[in-house]
């Protein structure tokens, strides 16, 4: 049988042998908006748990619009234009209006890329700006969470008059969701916030995964730090599988973001009575692909439902390589996962973004986990304790030979934008 797996800008298609033992894994079908337009001015005036965000701008002498950056594919313009005019029409000078960029610890966007983020209108008549997350000086100190975690979050939106919000809400690998909370931690955290959220004593509970948000210590944390820096509006989407808004929620952060994922869950859960043997994914294509750093979502999301000792197989462009510096050196520093996890347990060892390669070592303690890229050379995956394969049909092939022609077979085209659960 042929798939086509979400890889790059153009899609893969892949031939998986049909041993009457393969199950796709896929969003519910859902109707995109008939008007989005319409659709999105409805939440704007009649929005959850707060007023319209007309009234909220009255009387507000400027504004901050935090933004997902290029890794998340919002519709941004749909939703600024609309926004941007209610802000004006309030009596909001344009030059006193910032879109922030909630990069967390991300590369910044520039040029082209904000172009493709929020049209060139808004590029052209708007200051857009990106966070800098090691920055401390453009950071204010808010205190410390619940537990313990210092808070400190990008000036610009801390002394904004008015706050706004704008994301995406879906599966999320250690936070539940995305969306709602998130954009403001890690969105427009500094690096000592990220750090201590991202830490192990969070992200090793059972509970920080892709789902869930009862009893969730990333969850929590990230919402009460997102509440302690304030938020007064936010607006977030939920797309389809051709990337078409399906539901717009705004208002309140907690409300609204709570309306989103209750829609989400209709939408993208989708069940195995039984986890499979192999599973074969994707990083969901362009833009969450580009990099081997954002690839570890799709192998946390298949590790879900795949058996003990199984075989993942991921399919990512990779495009611009491994990811960041830091995250790159963690390769040359251990020789295996294990010493790795056991030299982060430890408060004084930290480098910036370990917290991907702790959640490459949860899959990786579940099952094999096997690479078809394009982006990075067989020979250098082979140190990024993964397997490399040629193509998804060789991939397959050594699979079969080691779980056994009848093996059970789970494919996700859309990889980790599909919340698969095991009955």
């Amino acid at each position: 049988m042929k798939v086509k797996l979400e890889y790059g800008r153009n899609g893969l298609v892949a031939e998986i042998p049909d041993n009457g033992n393969v199950r796709t894994l896929a969003y519910k079908d859902a109707p995109p908006l008939a008007d989005p337009k319409a659709s999105l001015l409805e939440v704007l005036t009649q929005p959850q748990a707060t007023a319209p965000l007309a009234k909220l701008a009255q009387g507000k002498k400027d504004a901050c619009i935090v933004i997902c950056d290029i890794t998340r594919p919002v519709p941004n313009e749909i939703i600024l234009r609309p926004t941007l005019e209610i802000l004006e029409g309030a009596g909001i000078p344009r030059d006193k209006i910032v879109i922030l960029n909630a990069t967390g610890l991300h590369r910044p966007n520039h040029g082209e890329e904000l172009v493709e983020m929020v049209g060139q209108h808004i590029v052209d008549n708007y200051r857009i700006e990106n966070h800098f997350g090691e920055n401390r000086d453009e950071h204010a100190y808010l205190g410390e969470s619940p537990n313990g975690v210092p808070i400190w979050i990008d000036r610009r939106y801390v002394e904004a008059d008015l706050k706004i919000t704008v994301g995406l809400i879906e599966p999320h690998f250690m936070a539940g969701f995305s969306g709602g909370r998130k954009l403001i931690c890690p969105g427009i955290a500094h690096i000592d916030t990220i750090r201590a959220w991202h830490s192990p004593r969070f992200l090793e509970h059972e509970n920080a995964t892709m789902g869930c948000l009862v009893d969730n210590p990333v969850h929590f944390e990230n919402t009460s730090i997102a509440q302690t820096a304030g938020c007064d509006f936010i607006i977030n989407v939920v797309i389809d599988a051709h990337r078409r808004p399906l539901k717009f929620v705004a208002g309140d952060m907690i409300a609204a973001f709570e309306e989103g994922v209750e829609f989400v869950r209709d939408v993208v859960v989708d069940t195995l009575d039984q986890p499979a043997d192999i599973v074969v994914t994707s990083s969901a294509g362009y833009p969450l692909d580009t990099t081997f750093y954002q690839s570890v979502k799709a192998m946390v999301a298949a590790a879900k439902v795949v058996k003990k000792g199984g075989t993942i197989i991921v399919a990512a462009s990779l495009t611009e390589g491994i990811g960041s510096p830091p995250f790159t050196s963690l390769f040359s520093q251990y020789d295996s996962l294990d010493a790795f996890m056991t030299a982060i347990l430890d408060p004084d060892c930290f480098v910036m973004d370990q917290w991907q390669l702790e959640e490459l070592a949860k899959a990786a303690r579940q099952a094999k986990i096997v690479m078809v890229s394009e982006g990075i050379p067989a020979e250098r995956l082979s140190q990024l304790f993964v397997e490399p394969a040629t193509s998804v049909e060789a991939a397959m092939e050594s699979a079969l030979i080691e779980h056994g022609e009848d093996a059970s077979i789970a494919v996700i085209p859309k990889g980790p934008y599909v919340l698969a659960q095991l009955a």
